[in-house]
Order: C-alpha cells, then sequence, then structure tokens
C-alpha cells in the first residue's frame, strides 16, 4: 500500500476491525517489519531508533504507570522525551488542559477511569511538540463536548506546520480531516479528501463513501 502524509496535513484511516490499521502503524514506528516496500517516516526509512522521539504516539493499549500519579506518568515520559524540566512543567500544563484532567493529576492512575487513562495517553503523546503524532483510536470512550476540544489542538497543530496520522472509528471525525485512507483487507482502497470521496461514490457522508467502497470491492 502507498499511503503519503505531508507538512500541515491531518490524515484519517478507517477500516473494519481487522483491516490492517494498527498493522499499518506498528509497520509505520518499525515496531514490525513490512512483508515488501519500505516506510518512510519524516524522511527517513523505519526502523530506526533515533527518529522515535520525533514522534508523538499514542496506543489502542493505555501503557501507564497504575502506581503513579497522573503528573508523575506525565514527568516520567517527558524527561524520557528529553523535554527540558521548565519547558515540561509548562508543557504538562498545557496537555493537561487539552484532555480536562488538570484537576485529576494528583491521583493515582489505578482510579483513574477508562476515559481518563485514554486522555492521560493523548496528554502524553502531545509531549514535546512532535513532528509527526499519530493517534490510535484516540477519542474512544470520550465525550462530544472534549472530543470537540482535541480536535481544536489537532487543528493547532496542523496550523504550526505539524503532521496527524490518526486511526477512528468515529465516521464524523473523518469529515476533519486533509485525507481519509479507507482500509480494507490490508489494502488502502480509496485515499482523497472527504469531498473527493463523497463525490466520487455519489454519496454524502464519509461513512457512506466507506460503506460503497466496501460494497465494491466484495463484488
Amino acid at each position: 500500500m502507498t499511503l503519503e502524509v505531508n507538512k500541515g496535513e491531518i490524515i484519517g484511516l478507517i477500516g473494519p476491525s481487522g483491516a490492517g490499521k494498527s498493522t499499518m502503524i506498528k509497520t509505520m514506528l518499525g515496531m514490525e517489519k513490512a512483508d515488501s516496500g519500505t516506510a518512510l517516516v519524516l524522511n527517513t526509512q523505519m526502523p530506526n531508533r533515533h527518529i522515535l522521539g520525533k514522534i508523538g504516539y499514542m496506543a489502542q493499549s493505555d501503557a501507564l504507570y497504575d502506581a503513579l500519579t497522573g503528573l508523575e506518568n506525565l514527568e516520567f515520559y517527558g524527561q524520557m522525551k528529553g523535554i527540558a524540566k521548565k519547558d515540561l512543567t509548562l508543557q504538562i500544563h498545557h496537555v493537561a488542559r487539552v484532555v480536562n484532567l488538570q484537576d485529576h493529576l494528583d491521583k493515582f492512575v489505578s482510579g483513574y477511569s477508562g476515559g481518563m487513562k485514554r486522555r492521560l495517553s493523548l496528554a502524553i503523546a502531545l509531549l514535546g511538540n512532535p513532528e509527526l503524532l499519530i493517534l490510535d483510536e484516540p477519542t474512544v470512550g470520550i465525550d462530544p463536548s472534549l472530543r470537540r476540544k482535541i480536535w481544536a489542538e489537532l487543528d493547532n497543530i496542523r496550523q504550526e506546520g505539524r503532521s496527524v496520522f490518526i486511526t477512528t472509528h468515529v465516521m464524523d471525525e473523518a469529515e476533519l480531516t486533509d485525507k481519509v485512507a479507507l482500509l480494507l483487507h490490508g489494502d488502502v482502497i480509496a485515499f482523497d479528501t472527504p469531498q473527493g470521496l463523497k463525490e466520487r461514490y455519489g454519496v454524502n457522508t464519509v461513512e457512506e463513501a466507506f460503506l460503497a467502497a466496501e460494497d465494491r470491492e466484495e463484488l
């Protein structure tokens, strides 16, 4: 498959469970090796450990320390990213506000709800102002008002010339991207702007475009 993410773009990836979304992300990060071809991230062939510091990654499964507070988790990952202490304090304040966790940072993560853990994972991914943000289902379990706030932050990131690659099951979110890739059985069956996809399949929403594309592939 061929998929290109340019600077200052938000690229959405949608597809049914088992379509290969998480596998694609793991290949981009060098966590899995492609059967053929190459994965280039920030003009660097993956896997490459040195480039990982320029990437913010949020996985489907939360990699958090339950015995630490939310703040301690953010401090730990911020230090791992090499962020200076003074800058880290300011960044933690910012990302905590983005995900609406500023009043819960002193609580142990073991007491967080599933949605709070997802929000903390997103905050960690945002630390360090990464050139590329890779988010795997970031808004699962998050209420609509906070989801709107998170997308406002992603739009800010785009305007700064940084890039976002996001998988989602929320079709309304796909409408907010610059381009959407439709993934089925490990293949990108369509890749275009939301409007371009709707025009191609003669429908009114990205969700309808995906269903139409899926029907054609299954014929």
